[in-house]
């Protein structure tokens, strides 16, 4: 993985580097419909003024794909898979519940089968052939990362519509996807007030504009003949970047490639199954292998991995039942206090460690993290203990992979109490919004944005109330193990009163 001095891209977008003349200008009629597309379309932000997500305004989609839904595109999908070599399918594209469109069983599977064999042919990669080699050679000379490389090809392949091989792919694409990059900077101050994944996503948006920005100031301003404004801008570059974080795929066995699979992306996520796609070497094509059975009308499931119903919303745009995901977590915010007189003291251990006055820490229906604990021990230790915080930001930072026992019995009950205030300041934010404090943006209502802003809420709902539903669980384990432990304390204290008074 290297970098380069001459393209210093955003620094969230630097997975693996894919590696110029006077250039062709791009033809007009490559991008003339969809320059017109978007005259009739307002736009969010102009590529001049590319901005944070609180300028954003709603979301007006791309010309290009289709609605979420639509089983028409995805059936000429199938149909020019199909044509161009995909072997026969055991899998058909349906509407199905969980997911809008799905993959179902045409025929009885069994647990253990390898489906869908999709070649590299049909793979989009850092290495896929540009319909205009001319400005993938400019993206690959400047040294883009694969990210925001597939994300450029992805735009151009989309702008040459039907002069593209990836037209019938793009066509059934979904034209606003669900991910949270898609929602505008009052959606989410006011629907994911009380969720901490409110910040990632803000952090998101701003990671993907960040980039957008650096691309147009460093390559597409000086190549604006084949990097048009009217096809390369903020616009268009939130939609295909939302793309790849609902759809692009690691390959284990092609050394951790990341790939756009059409046809697998149509598999939706169930947390009840493991299998994942990646590439068999003995029949040279994408698959996965059935971790259980399926009936003929059945939806076929794949693991986006295990990922907390907030992260799922974050890249996918949908939110599991309460109670049915097994990886749920929700992230406590724990601060050191600034009145504390050893606080500069704490601070400094705790920086030494690459850990903050304010750290985050997971949450699960099963517990908490160890590291959670230890920094908990810091917060409360007193100034008699300073010479163990260095040991403490140690074991809150998890730098030693030993993990050696640690243990500070003098302030276990004041940790845990530490821990319990600060859950139930975060379900007091919770239930604040979800008994009337989840007001509606002041946005210009029609039909769509109305049905818009339902979505987005009964999302937002179910999420917090996922992420509630672990922290009422949490408090439940932490009152518990104080009150064992009060209660241990004062049987000692009676037994000990008891004693002095037997030999008074």
């Amino acid at each position: 993985m290297a970098t380069t001095s001459t393209t210093a891209l955003h620094p969230q977008f630097r997975p693996p580097l894919r590696a110029p003349g006077r250039l062709r200008p791009l033809p007009h009629s490559s991008y003339s419909s969809f320059a017109r597309a978007r005259a009739r379309t307002p736009v969010r932000a102009s590529a001049a003024s590319a901005s944070a997500p609180a300028q954003q305004e709603a979301v007006a989609g791309v010309p290009w794909g289709c609605e979420i839904e639509s089983l028409d595109n995805a059936a000429s999908l199938e149909r020019w898979l199909i044509d161009s070599v995909l072997p026969e399918q055991r899998l058909a594209i349906r509407r199905v519940d969980v997911g809008e469109r799905g993959l179902v069983a045409l025929k009885n599977i069994r647990k253990g089968e390898k489906l869908l064999f999709v070649p590299p042919s049909l793979v989009i990669t850092a290495d896929s052939e540009w319909s205009r080699p001319e400005v993938g050679d400019v993206m690959k000379r400047n040294a883009v990362p694969d990210w925001p490389l597939i994300a450029t090809y992805l735009i151009s392949e989309a702008s040459l519509e039907g002069s593209s091989r990836w037209n019938s792919y793009i066509a059934a694409l979904p034209r606003q996807p669900y991910s949270l990059l898609y929602w505008t900077r009052a959606e989410l101050d006011a629907y994911l007030v009380a969720s901490p994944i409110r910040e990632r996503a803000i952090q998101r948006i701003t990671d993907v504009i960040g980039t957008y920005n650096d691309l147009r100031d460093r390559i597409f301003s000086k190549h604006s003949d084949l990097f048009p404004e009217e096809v390369y801008n903020i616009e268009t570059f939130l939609w295909s970047f939302g793309i790849l974080f609902s759809r692009l795929v690691r390959l284990p066995s092609m050394d951790g490639r990341v790939a756009l699979v059409p046809w697998a992306d149509m598999l939706n996520h169930s947390p009840e199954v493991e299998t994942f796609l990646d590439f068999d070497k003995s029949s040279q094509g994408i698959v996965f292998t059935t971790d259980r059975s399926y009936q003929p009308g059945e939806q076929v499931f794949i693991s986006y991995g295990k990922k907390s119903s907030g992260e799922l919303l974050l890249s996918y745009g949908f939110v599991p039942k309460e109670g049915t995901n097994p990886n749920d977590s929700v992230e406590l915010m724990v601060s050191l206090d600034k009145t504390d007189k050893c606080y500069k003291e704490k601070l400094q251990a705790l920086k030494r460690n690459g850990l903050s006055a304010s750290e985050s820490f997971p949450l699960r229906v099963t517990g908490w993290p160890v590291e959670l604990m230890a920094y908990a021990f810091l917060v409360v230790s007193p100034p008699d203990m300073s010479q163990r915080f260095e040991e403490m930001a140690v074991a809150a930072s998890n730098k030693n992979s030993s993990k050696p026992g640690f243990n500070y019995p003098e302030l276990e009950e004041e940790a845990l109490q530490f821990i319990l205030d600060c859950c139930e300041s975060n379900i007091a934010k919770y239930t604040k919004y979800l008994e009337g404090g989840n007001g509606t943006p002041q946005v210009s209502i029609n039909a769509n944005q109305a049905n818009r802003t339902l979505l987005l809420k009964q999302l937002a709902q179910d999420l917090c109330i996922s992420e509630r539903r672990i922290l009422y669980r949490t408090q439940y384990i932490l009152r518990r193990r104080l009150r064992d432990m009060r209660g241990g304390e004062l049987r000692a204290l009676s037994l000990f009163n008891g004693l002095r008074k037997l030999f008074k």
